[in-house]
């Protein structure tokens, strides 16, 4: 089996560098016609230049592809909007879109202005929603469409200094399991990646021999598959150095307590008992959680 883009159209997020243009690189070499989106500023977010989506442009042409440059802000849906609309004009289909546009303003909670806990989340959260619904439609009447959210371990399991885009991370897995379901009947797939790689973003963040084996490129395997006609759909892909795993939430078989008074010192009691995941379980909807606690309880209903 060859994963091939011949025909398909993508849009990749935050493709002037690391792990963006890596991902588009890939796209446009296996044959899909790429956008590269990019406001061009710095880690943080400031500034503006069109320099490195058109450079990641000319890679791909001069390469035998297909491409086009855009310089608008994800967190400016007029600009997203006109973006689509200006594919739509040139090339008549969206197939792909893969979220990847970030910034970083990392600090401890005590020390964070929540300016920059808001513009972390405006990029990161907001910013995919705004992609995301701007394609939406078109991969519906389609009846086609990948969807990728750039997610992370800072999102799953957390990490120092960075409430602000652990918040926005895990916010894009919870969008990306409705849109999932949102999407099935259209054949719209939506998964989440969590990458772990040496770009700009993590230049500071992991150790320097940490960043020598952590190649964009190894991540981007990932993106190819998730981007494809036989990718999965609901999956939170994590991807590292050539490694790949697959993470969950999960819900432990837990205890049914019932109403009394004194269920708050159980549940202190039998704290290990309830967090026991020997027979923990990955719902399909969020509705199970509900008909599970009802079983548990004497009651069989089915809600979904």
């Amino acid at each position: 089996m060859t994963l091939k883009f011949d025909g398909k159209v993508a849009i990749v997020t935050g493709a002037g560098n690391g792990l963006g243009r890596s991902h588009a690189l890939a796209l446009a070499k296996r044959g899909a016609k790429v956008v590269i989106n990019d406001l061009g500023g710095a880690r943080d977010g400031t500034s503006s230049s069109a320099t490195a989506a058109q450079k990641v442009v000319d890679e791909i042409v001069a390469a035998g592809g297909e491409a086009m440059a855009n310089a608008a802000s994800v967190t400016d849906v007029a600009a997203v909007e006109k973006m689509v609309a200006d594919v739509m004009a040139k090339w008549g289909r969206i197939d792909i879109l893969v979220n990847n546009a970030g910034i970083l303003r990392d600090k401890t909670f005590a020390k964070m202005d929540l300016a920059d806990f808001r513009t972390v989340v405006d990029v990161h959260l907001m910013g995919a929603v705004n992609c995301t619904k701007a394609v939406w439609e078109i991969m519906r009447t389609q009846k086609y469409g990948r969807i990728v959210f750039t997610t992370s371990s800072t999102g799953l399991y957390g990490n120092f200094g960075q409430s602000n885009y652990g918040a926005a991370k895990m916010a894009l897995v919870g969008l990306m399991q409705t849109l999932a379901l949102e999407g099935a009947k259209n054949d719209i797939r939506v998964n989440c990646l969590a990458p772990s790689a040496a770009t700009r973003m993590t230049e500071d963040v992991l150790p320097e021999a940490a960043l020598d084996l952590l190649k964009p490129e190894a991540v981007t395997s990932g993106v190819v598959w998730l981007a494809s006609e036989h990718a999965p759909t609901r999956t939170v892909l994590c991807a590292g150095g050539g490694s790949f795993e697959v993470a969950h939430v999960t819900l432990t078989k837990g205890l049914h307590l019932g109403l009394g008074d004194d269920v708050p010192e159980q549940l202190a009691a039998q704290a290990a008992a309830l967090a026991d995941r020997a027979e923990e379980r990955v719902p399909s909807t969020g509705f199970i959680q509900v008909e599970h606690e009802l079983q548990k309880a004497g009651v069989t209903l089915k809600i979904t």
